[in-house]
């Protein structure tokens, strides 16, 4: 009798029932496994977010802004119409020092000229953030329209401008980049480079 309930209970762990009890069995340790070895690795702290101002980033790269531009004529450094800011064209300013003049290939380099770019940025970026309250109010910088005094045969306007785009970048990330324009000209008072934006602020 024995012999048979045996065979009968063989029978049973062989059969669908017991198959799957058995299944149970093998997955429940695996669970169980699985959450000691998750147990044993070390806590990862909390995600920290990525998001940097860009008077943050402004900081970082060391850099000063000088005074907003005034203007040379009847006209004002920006105007604001609704979230719009748009900004007069400036040189590349520095305080207590003129505006660098001269043009592309023949009194200056290019790579002087990408810092006159740059300098004419850091103007615009003043006029942004008096525009704002803080650059941290910008929301995108939409378009740059530069004009480079350069002789007739440089054609590389587009690398002198970058000194400005470039600088957006680094001080906006992904806001910083712009539609843009460039131009050789032959600008007010023989200045290296004019820069104008515009930008969306909140």
């Amino acid at each position: 009798m024995s012999q048979d309930l045996s065979s009968l209970a063989v029978s049973a762990a062989r059969g669908p029932e017991g198959k799957a009890m058995q299944s149970l069995h093998r997955r429940s340790s695996l669970i169980a496994l699985t959450a000691s070895a998750a147990a044993l690795l070390p806590r990862r702290a909390p995600a920290q977010s990525a998001t940097v101002g860009a008077e943050q980033r402004l900081r970082d790269l060391g850099i000063t802004l000088p005074p907003v531009p005034t203007a040379v004529a009847n006209y004002v450094p920006y105007t604001r119409m609704g979230n719009l800011v748009f900004l007069a064209g400036t040189g590349g300013r520095r305080p207590g020092l003129p505006t660098p003049r001269g043009r592309v290939g023949a009194d200056v380099s290019a790579e002087d000229a990408y810092q006159h770019a740059r300098l004419a940025g850091l103007s615009l970026l003043a006029a942004m953030r008096d525009a704002a309250g803080s650059l941290d109010n910008v929301v995108r910088v939409g378009k740059v329209v530069g004009f480079v005094n350069a002789v007739p045969e440089f054609t590389e306007q587009a690398k002198v401008i970058d000194g400005c785009t470039d600088l957006f970048v680094e001080v906006f990330a992904d806001r910083g980049r712009h539609a843009r324009t460039v131009f050789g000209a032959s600008t007010a008072f023989g200045v290296t480079v004019i820069v104008e934006a515009v930008i969306e602020v909140a």
